[in-house]
């Protein structure tokens, strides 16, 4: 059997491990577009503070790792696929066929349609080719401009104020971490970073980016004018681009391969187009706590899907339970964090704790007696008994009624459900 698998990010090495586990003599190639060996873009932040080098971002630190498994590594960019020869066409011509396929792609950083972002000194923090440019620009001092303020902005944003830059951060919504926070948890980590020193803008767009007055367009023109929707217009050295990311699947179009804003796909991860599976960023799965579709691109959950598709490649049976969605962040030292149908059910019963003094927040959300969603800030013990009780699903019975009256009795819930599960299946 003859497995290609599109993508070396993590989804991809993990699902190309899961099939040697099951298969140690099936042929295994991994393709990637970058000229690096694969690494993980979520250790990039780690490299700009300085705490690893680039070598530290690989995901396999031992250059024979693949080699020794017997995995073929290959450099090229997937160009089209075509599911009925069973073959991939790369950019260059070459054309490698398959008995099995996994798409793990991943995504890039959406392009902000705003004059001037093609300008020298603006750039995405994706790519190590991103990052040697910031790190480049980013010394202690220099005047930064981020723009967006979600899940990847936080994490950028925690690793520039590390390298002691003057920060700037601009966020669309009416909140930070808009798409994974309640507003009372996005209102308290903007409050926790400004305490911090960093300036921070919600509610407000970039209007425009231009080169200074006196600046030229060398490559290593600085500074940089900004102007935002608010009217403020901010003089910087550098602006990075955090508004967003994309599946990478323009490659697919006209391949019979479902798709909606990612390739659809079942609980084995298999496609629409059977012996044709994808994992990661690229997927629209169906949602744990929902059952609707989602495009859920977090680390977790592309992991998660790797070892089930590269099960069901091998020939193995598993299933996913369904992308629930699980954000932890750390902001400058501020731990948050959102778990399942964080953003509650209309007419449904919530609850919130709020101590914004010392910055700690809890809310809960039920469907009727069972939790379905939660978030939190500054209350990092509760993390694990959040999970669990929405994983599981627990009916909460009489400590529903508790937890409304003091939410921070989590952990005892949890507890209590989950003795009480240990001694029915006992």
């Amino acid at each position: 059997m003859k497995h290609v698998i599109l993508g070396n990010g993590p989804a991809g090495v993990i699902a190309a491990e899961t099939i040697r586990q099951h298969q140690p003599n099936d042929e295994i190639i991994l393709l990637g577009a970058e000229p690096e060996p694969p690494y993980s873009r979520m250790a990039i932040p780690y490299l700009l503070v300085g705490d690893i080098k680039e070598e530290g971002t690989y995901l396999r630190k031992t250059k024979s790792y693949f080699k020794n498994l017997n995995i073929q590594e290959v450099h090229g960019y997937a160009q089209h696929v075509n599911a009925v020869k069973k073959e991939v066409t790369l950019a260059d011509g070459k054309k490698i066929s398959f008995d099995r396929l996994l798409i793990a792609t991943g995504s890039h950083p959406v392009k902000p349609a705003i004059r001037g972002m093609d300008l020298p000194g603006v750039h995405s923090c994706w790519t190590l080719e991103d990052a040697r440019a910031i790190l480049h620009l980013a010394k202690p001092g220099a005047r930064v401009l981020q723009m967006g303020a979600g899940f990847i902005g936080c994490i950028i944003l925690e690793a520039l104020a590390s390298r002691g830059v003057n920060l700037t951060v601009v966020e669309m919504g009416n909140r930070m971490v808009p798409r994974m926070m309640t507003e009372g948890a996005g209102a308290m980590i903007k409050e926790w970073v400004q305490f911090k020193g960093v300036a921070v803008y919600t509610d407000t767009r970039v209007e425009a980016i231009a080169l200074s007055k006196g600046s030229t367009s060398s490559p290593k023109a600085s500074p940089l004018k900004v102007t935002l929707s608010n009217g403020t217009v901010i003089e910087v050295d550098l602006v990075i681009s955090a508004t967003g990311v994309k599946p990478n699947i323009e490659f697919l179009k006209d391949s019979g391969i479902e798709m909606n804003k990612g390739i659809l796909v079942d609980h084995q991860m298999q496609t629409s187009v059977p012996g044709i599976y994808a994992a990661g960023d690229v997927t629209e799965s169906v949602d744990f706590s929902t059952g609707q579709r989602i495009v859920n691109a977090i680390q977790p959950n592309a992991a998660e899907q790797a070892k089930v598709a590269g099960a069901n490649m091998a020939g193995a049976k598993a299933e996913s339970q369904g992308a629930l969605q699980i954000n932890v962040l750390d902001t400058l030292g501020l731990i948050s964090s959102s778990f399942g149908q964080w953003w509650g059910i209309e007419g449904q019963d919530h609850v919130e704790l709020k101590d914004t003094k010392n910055f700690k927040y809890m809310r809960l959300e039920f469907h009727d007696d069972v939790l379905i969603g939660a978030t939190s800030c500054g209350l990092t013990e509760h993390v694990g008994a959040l999970r669990g009780l929405i994983q599981t699903r627990a009916h909460l019975g009489s400590w529903k009624e508790q937890l409304m009256q003091d939410p921070s009795k989590i952990m005892q819930a949890y507890l209590a459900k989950a003795q009480a599960r240990a001694e029915w299946m006992g």
